[in-house]
């Protein structure tokens, strides 16, 4: 399996996947809200870039929200706050569970046995 961040679809093929027409995407780019991977003409879209466009998507046409006012709310808010997305949701979004605020599980490592040396020194 492809881990979600290698580039592995061409504006066509994102396109098709996501159901716009290649222009979305195009101006998407041209609004500073999606980044994909260029390599001379070509536009390369990642897993998570498909997930951040769906994401995008779902603001724009379920919530009415417009490209403007999603470009100031990043400024000030995550998208998670913004979209109101439900937890199931957000831990399949790379940038929540990348924001550090997801519990982690946490190791308890073993205490090492504290050895003296015959002069008194400590070591571990």
């Amino acid at each position: 399996m492809l881990s979600d961040n290698k580039a592995i679809f061409t504006i066509g093929v994102a396109a098709k996947m996501l159901e716009v027409h290649p222009r979305t995407l195009r101006i998407y780019e041209q609004e500073g809200l999606i980044r994909p991977i260029r390599k001379g003409k070509w536009r390369y879209f990642t897993m998570d870039d498909m997930k951040w466009i769906e994401c995008l998507r779902s603001m724009i046409h379920e919530q009415g929200i417009s490209i403007a006012a999603i470009k100031k709310l990043l400024q000030y808010t995550p998208c998670w706050n913004i979209t109101e997305c439900s937890f199931d949701k957000r831990k399949q979004c790379t940038a929540f569970m990348s924001s550090g605020l997801v519990p982690r599980k946490i190791e308890i490592e073993q205490p090492q046995k504290i050895a003296r040396s015959s002069d008194g020194d400590v070591a571990a």
